[in-house]
């Protein structure tokens, strides 16, 4: 007979129907009264009211052990130079400071940003000049992170945004400037105006960062030309060292010919006074000599002309003796003499006293028989 064909008084049309009898959706209460019947009896539990008991308190305990691991994972630490974004449920909440923290996981997420690190990228590449050359340029930029909220969402990769910003200002300062200027005297030029360029480009974006510093590492051209640029940069670089030389030469110079102009001013100033202190002086002895002239004109004149006399033959190397009778006379070596007694005072002040010559006669009675001699030649004119 057919599954389907009437039989057992209509009670068996359906195989899926026990008995006849439609059962309905299984009894939620039976299942977890089954469930907690199969769990009392693994950990030794009887049936009946205290297989019940014993399935509500081990449910309990593990609810609070995965309470209290959950809460305990919550708990994460900010070092002093970090700043921890929070986000709850993926959307900016908080940010924290330096120390220990708590927050509900699966909740919240927590992200640290160093904010004091000072960061460095590099960017590099071959690079056309104003004057159509090619030069291959390395640059470093420094920054660090001042704003973490907005190093994190301004932008999607702040240090990509910020090496992309950097290669496009690089590009266009060396753009507009020669190739002399990038490789040799231009370089400071060249990193000012690249930070400026970066400054401005990076300021709409607010990301977050502040530059520290950027550096200009290395500019050079394409090796098949490298030694031509060696040669001219040498020649540039001599050019540069003599201009430095003659400047330092001059500077040099300069005040010594001041000095020398000085001295010789002082000097001929001093040669001014000299003169005009010794004409004023002579000025004087002769206005108080004009009155003893007028009192004696005969003495006063005698008395100038003896002293003149006298001075002038005391420098004098000749001897003139005054003999009125033609009687032999001893002639002595009087003028070697009076050489030897003008230079015996100088050697007296330098070495020694005053010796006597071989003939045992001394130089200061020479000097003083000389000057009688002359005294008496004077009075006898």
């Amino acid at each position: 007979m057919a599954w389907n064909e009437p039989g057992n008084n209509g009670k068996n049309n359906d195989p899926w129907k026990q008995g006849g009898r439609d059962q309905g959706p299984p009894d939620l209460d039976e299942v977890f009264r089954n469930f907690g019947k199969k769990f009392g009896g693994i950990f030794g539990g009887k049936g009946g009211s205290s297989s019940n008991g014993g399935g509500s308190t081990l449910l309990t305990i593990i609810l609070l052990v995965a309470l209290a691991v959950w809460g305990l994972s919550g708990f994460y630490t900010i070092k002093d130079a970090e700043r921890g974004v929070i986000l709850r449920f993926g959307q900016y909440h908080d940010e924290v400071g330096a120390g220990i923290h708590w927050k509900p996981t699966f909740i919240d997420t927590v992200t640290p940003v160093n904010i004091q690190e000072v960061r460095s990228l590099r960017a590099d590449g071959f690079m056309l000049t104003q004057d159509q050359n090619l030069v291959r340029v390395t640059f470093e930029v420094q920054y660090r992170i001042f704003n973490a909220r907005q190093y994190l969402f301004s932008v999607v990769d702040a240090d990509g945004s910020l090496r992309e910003a950097t290669d496009a200002a690089l590009r266009f300062v060396i753009g507009h400037s020669i190739m002399d200027d990038v490789l040799t005297r231009g370089r400071e030029v060249v990193r000012q105006n690249t930070r400026q360029e970066l400054e401005t480009v990076i300021a709409p974006y607010n990301m977050g960062i502040a530059l520290v510093d950027v550096n200009f590492r290395d500019a050079r051209p394409p090796e098949e030309v490298r030694a031509a640029f060696d040669d001219a940069i040498s020649a540039q670089e001599d050019q540069e060292r003599f201009v430095q030389e003659a400047q330092a030469y001059a500077r040099e110079i300069e005040p010594r010919a001041r000095g020398q102009v000085n001295r010789v001013m002082q000097e001929a100033e001093a040669y001014k006074q000299q003169i005009v202190l010794k004409a004023q002086g002579e000025v004087s002895r002769f206005e108080q000599l004009l009155p003893q002239y007028l009192a004696a004109p005969k003495v006063t004149r005698d008395r100038m002309y003896l002293e003149t006399m006298e001075y002038v033959y005391s420098n004098t190397s000749k001897i003139l003796v005054d003999v009125k009778n033609s009687n032999n006379l001893m002639y002595l070596p009087l003028d070697q003499l009076m050489k030897q007694g003008a230079a015996a005072p100088a050697a007296t002040q330098n070495m020694a006293p005053v010796r006597a010559n071989t003939d045992g006669v001394n130089t200061q009675p020479r000097s003083d028989n000389t000057r009688s001699a002359t005294t008496r030649s004077g009075s006898g004119r």
